[in-house]
């Protein structure tokens, strides 16, 4: 029982370090203090950089950066873009609540939007792109960077990106220009170039002034805040805390998949190995900083770390009392549950958790292999050897009586007893039958075994 305490007593701690750091990350993503003196002094314009891959972190950011202009009711918001673009999901809501939010953005391409940047800038009020800037090349592609060539897709890319620049008077068949290659456009009166079948737009800041995809071409922010009529406000800019910065790392689905690993395979080696050590340690951080990262970037609320400590703790019962694997499947089940709660994409979380349990399970093994000696398995398992060189002996042994002889006390069919000297001992032949009062010999003593022959 106290070896089970022992080993329950890992999940509180486990959950405690996940509150802790939770409790840090609403420390970190607390509002500025330049956003709060800006609700003090009037009206600004906030200006927020959008210069990383498009994904939860991103978007995450972009968020809590809207809700702090919001709150300090500032007056204009303005994007500076520079990405090769991300997820087309955290495109889509990125680009959903910047056309929702109540403060008008301008968003200003200061070196290229291509692909799901262009989807944000699309759905902000204006467009200023620096001189030599790009926007477009929106087409879908996979991980390794080819042409998604599925129909609906493409669709669904092509119908939100023109959506969104008819909902700001753009020409909406050059936004399906820039995803689908069989678009073809005569722009040659235009920018002095037809957009062919086979190519996916882009555009240049010139080209996009004169199609009407940028209203304003300026060099610098406070060029695009003159332009605006806006050069008396306070300018605000919101750069992502160390706890975002942190978390977007940590989303990473390499990182995340690692950190599975190591906590998995933490978690169950300081069960098997007696001792508060250094797997359980690694284990208890690297599940903390997991729900930590996702925690920030607003996908992992208590409930996924509350299934996911619910989880481990049921593993660890199993291990000590039999439930016929009933135990094993539910805590397996919540364990993966809140894996898959604290993400932004289940399907993503779930083929990290199982790489990451193949991983754990060989890491495991090869740990549980060097120190073989010390598992908990060791103190069910006898493993002094009762020979007898360490003075043990498992019965009496008759080799002294090889080649003694006696006298039948029993018939021997073909077992039985014969005297030999004072004592009486039990013996067999090889299979013939001796009656009683007869002569034997021993002619085999093994430990315990003897086996007499008549004497003829």
């Amino acid at each position: 029982m106290n070896r089970l305490r022992r080993r329950l007593s890992a999940a509180p701690i486990a959950w405690l370090a996940a509150i802790i750091l939770v409790t840090f990350a609403g420390c970190f993503g607390a509002p500025s203090e330049q956003a709060k003196a800006a609700s003090d002094t009037g009206p600004a314009v906030y200006v927020i950089p959008v210069k990383q891959t498009v994904e939860s972190g991103l978007q995450s950011f972009l968020e809590r950066a809207y809700k702090e202009a919001e709150e300090a009711k500032a007056e204009h918001v303005i994007l500076v873009i520079n990405t090769l673009g991300g997820k087309v999901v955290n495109a889509e809501s990125i680009g959903h609540f910047i056309r929702e939010s109540k403060i008008p953005t301008t968003a200003f391409v200061e070196g290229k939007a291509v692909s799901a940047g262009t989807y944000i800038a699309l759905n902000a009020d204006n467009i200023v792109m620096q001189p030599g800037s790009t926007i477009g090349a929106a087409a879908v592609v996979d991980g390794s960077g080819r042409l998604l060539e599925d129909p609906k897709t493409i669709s669904f890319w092509t119908s939100e990106m023109s959506e969104s620049a008819g909902l700001q008077g753009r020409d909406k068949n050059i936004a399906a220009a820039m995803v689908d290659i069989n678009v073809s456009l005569d722009l040659k009166d235009k920018i002095g170039r037809d957009k062919q079948k086979g190519e996916i737009l882009s555009l240049t800041a010139s080209e996009a002034e004169k199609v009407g995809y940028s209203e304003h071409t300026a060099a610098s922010v406070d060029e695009v805040v003159k332009w605006l009529g806006l050069e008396d406000r306070t300018q605000i800019e919101v750069t992502p805390s160390l706890a975002e910065q942190t978390a977007r790392w940590l989303v990473n689905p390499v990182v995340m998949t690692v950190l599975l690993i190591l906590g998995i395979a933490g978690v169950i080696i300081e069960m098997l190995i007696p001792g508060f050590g250094v797997p359980g340690i690694v284990g208890i951080l690297s599940f903390g900083l997991y729900f930590f990262g996702h925690y920030v970037a607003g996908f992992a609320g208590m409930e996924s770390v509350v299934l996911f400590v619910i989880g481990i703790a049921l593993l660890i019962i199993e291990i000590f009392v039999p439930s016929f694997g009933i135990l094993g499947i539910l805590g397996s089940a919540a364990l993966v549950a809140g894996v898959v709660t604290a993400a932004s994409d289940p399907m993503t979380a779930f083929i990290s958790i199982v790489i990451a349990l193949v991983a754990a399970i060989i890491l495991i093994s090869i740990y549980v292999r060097m120190n073989r000696t010390k598992g908990i398995w060791n103190k069910f398992i006898l493993r002094d050897k009762l020979t007898t060189e360490q003075g043990y002996l498992s019965a009496d042994v008759k080799d002294s009586l090889l080649g003694l002889e006696g006298t039948t006390i029993t018939p021997l069919r073909p077992a039985g007893t014969v005297q030999i000297g004072d004592n009486r001992v039990d013996v067999v032949t090889s299979g013939e039958f001796v009656d009683a009062n007869r002569k034997v010999k021993v002619v085999k003593a093994e430990g315990t075994w003897v086996v007499v022959k008549e004497i003829v």
